[in-house]
């Protein structure tokens, strides 16, 4: 099992659209992608609602997992999706 854990930038969080975004990253992969907080349980990335569940707000870290070949680069990808999201009014 491979993890990363990224911070959401400020005035982002995992709303529609950011989350969007994510789950496409994450259905690009032919492994199996999940998104924490670092304290909570973890939900199948590739489900809007279920990341949309986390209410993750800008400033916020969240953890990534996922296991099998190829998750060191998945999580790299998907990592930089997390930290690439634009502003809400960007």
């Amino acid at each position: 099992m491979v993890e990363r854990s990224v911070t959401v930038p400020p005035g982002v969080g995992l709303h529609a659209r950011p989350a969007s975004l994510l789950v496409q990253a994450a259905a690009g992969a032919s492994i199996s992608v999940t998104v924490a907080r670092p304290d909570g349980d973890p939900v199948n990335a590739r489900s809007i609602l279920a990341l949309l569940g986390l209410d993750v707000r800008g400033g916020e870290r969240v953890v990534l997992r996922a296991d099998g070949p190829g998750a060191e680069e998945t999580l790299d990808r998907i990592a930089r999706v997390v930290t690439a999201m634009p502003p809400a009014d960007g």
